[in-house]
């Protein structure tokens, strides 16, 4: 079982056991907030950009039945997306596209996506509650929690509005370069999108710094 530790403890990260207020909770108790959640998608894919989002829940109008994007279906999602957006105090969503990610590195640009989203929060945040263990450029306190959508809600709350506005980005791109079926692989390395790269060759939603892509 996951062990509690306690927000502001020694030590970088953060773990608790299931999606809940509870590190926010423990925050607030101490006078910290606004409290925003921060989280990205789109490391692996070989196409699109990595988005992040940063969202500030209002404690008092959490939504219900939020997970780790990864755990909900694409509808459970879309509906989750909308009870966010309709209660949230403040969202924030950022892109870093595929030829800054070649230029600077996927960690780098994804770290660069989450402060960016975190900037363009409406409140300016007290606290972050960051999903990984990697902290991003921010000049706020933060606390890393490894597997953190799936433990704390604003981070869960982040990781899946970051996931449908990705989404939603891939398949705009699709209209664009619909040989690569970019709006159900969302540009992961599936085998309809390699078989693409074979024959058609990289478009410029590519990401040509990662090998499958480098080797088309």
């Amino acid at each position: 079982m996951a062990q509690d530790r306690q927000p502001f403890a020694r030590g970088a990260f953060v773990t608790v056991s299931g999606v809940s207020f509870r590190l926010e909770g423990q925050l607030r108790r101490k006078g910290v907030w606004p409290i925003a959640g921060v989280d990205e998608v789109g490391r692996g894919p070989l196409a699109g950009p990595v988005a992040a989002a940063a969202v500030i829940l209002d404690p008092d109008r959490r939504p219900r039945g939020l997970d780790d994007s990864k755990a909900l279906n694409p509808a459970q999602r879309e509906e989750a997306f909308e009870r966010i957006m309709a209660s949230a105090l403040a969202v924030s969503v950022a892109f870093v596209t595929a030829a800054e990610i070649d230029r600077i590195n996927i960690r780098r640009a994804s770290l660069a996506a989450m402060a960016r989203a975190v900037a363009g929060l409406a409140h300016r945040p007290a606290y972050l509650l960051v999903d990984g263990n990697d902290r991003p450029p921010v000049d706020c306190p933060c606390q890393m929690i490894v597997k953190g959508d799936a433990t704390a809600i604003s981070i869960a709350a982040a990781s899946i509005v970051a996931k449908v506005a990705r989404d939603a980005m891939m398949r705009r791109l699709a209209t664009h370069y619909p040989q690569y079926g970019f709006e159900t692989n969302a540009g992961y390395a599936v085998r309809h999108h390699l078989d693409a790269l074979a024959r058609y060759g990289v478009s410029p939603a590519h990401r040509v710094s990662f090998a499958p892509v480098r080797e088309a």
